[in-house]
């Protein structure tokens, strides 16, 4: 993303779990903290994506993974049963691009979220945020 418009990205919530930012050209940005956070700052910080991404009408996610933890089971199961379905649900999200995390442990957890998804939202991991970037910013929104 140009500097210009990474500059306009606002911070919209923050917790144990990272920090949830507004990008108006056009999704919301997880940048997620190192340290292993509890199941409900997870819940929490997902609850507030799904309220940024319900107010401002973005359909596109870009989670940047970094150095974070793996996802126990049991949050992975949250995710994939219960949020990922209302994301799509209620905020029509489309789109999720993952920057790979630097733990191999880390990137099972991730295809395990993503394989167990359930269909309508549309992933893609990538191993820099430019490329993540530059591929929601492509993605044509449907509906």
């Amino acid at each position: 993303m140009p500097l210009p418009l990474r500059a306009q990205e606002t911070l919209f919530f923050q917790n144990a779990a990272g920090k949830v930012f507004y990008q108006p050209g056009g999704f919301v940005r997880l940048a997620w903290s190192p340290e292993r956070a509890a199941l409900d700052a997870i819940q929490a910080f997902y609850e507030q994506v799904l309220s940024l991404m319900l107010s401002t009408n973005t359909r596109k996610i870009l989670s940047d993974h970094g150095q974070r933890a793996p996802l126990s089971g049991v949050a992975q199961a949250w995710l994939t049963g219960q949020w990922i379905p209302r994301a799509i649900n209620q905020a029509r999200a489309q789109y999720c691009a993952i920057v790979e995390g630097a733990d191999p442990m880390h990137r099972l957890s991730t295809q395990s979220v993503v394989s167990a998804a359930p269909a309508g939202l549309v992933f893609r991991r990538f191993s820099t945020l430019e490329e993540a970037e530059k591929w929601l910013y492509g993605a044509e929104l449907s509906r």
